[in-house]
């Protein structure tokens, strides 16, 4: 987290019930790079300014959950970078949204992730999303490490057999 920036009350007394707290971490670069598995347990951020109300003509003018969705992944998909190796990515599997408050467009959001686990290719995330008020959703998240090049290749040959079959 940046200085200066600071977790709602509710936000900190969260992470901590789904993350035990935040571990310290050794100064040197060294010894950090040796304590890889207590890297995973820092948390991973994301914000969001909300558009004005009148792009959104036509809709009511709050969040929709598809932003606050995406806003989680972000936060999650940043928490895991650090660990992917060169040519890896990682894609979202499934996510358990609760969408807890409604908040209206022109302000800012926060998406916290927190490592929940690990297991093989597969990362665990406890994601919450704060406006100014306080708490406004939260999430289960589960992503998984992938290879980019074969991600796309196999993206493109759906695609390629989807043009097929409109041409017939």
């Amino acid at each position: 987290m940046q200085a200066g920036t600071s977790i709602p009350t509710e936000a900190g007394a969260l992470l901590n019930r789904f993350t035990g707290g935040c571990p310290k971490f050794p100064a040197d670069e060294k010894a950090r790079r040796q304590t890889s598995m207590s890297a995973r347990s820092r948390t991973g951020e994301a914000t969001l300014h909300l558009y004005s109300p009148e792009i959104s003509v036509g809709f009511p003018a709050v969040l929709a959950r598809a932003r606050m969705i995406e806003l989680m992944e972000l936060a999650a998909a940043r928490l895991m970078k650090p660990h992917l190796r060169d040519a890896q990515s990682s894609v979202s599997i499934e996510m358990k949204v609760t969408h807890i408050a409604s908040t209206t467009v022109g302000g800012t959001l926060r998406a916290v992730a927190a490592y929940a686990g690990v297991a093989g290719r597969l990362h665990r995330f406890k994601i919450n999303v704060f406006d100014e008020s306080g708490l406004i959703g939260s999430a289960e998240h589960t992503r998984a490490v992938v290879d980019e090049r074969r991600v796309s290749t196999t993206a493109r040959r759906r695609a390629d057999k989807a043009d097929a079959q409109t041409m017939v």
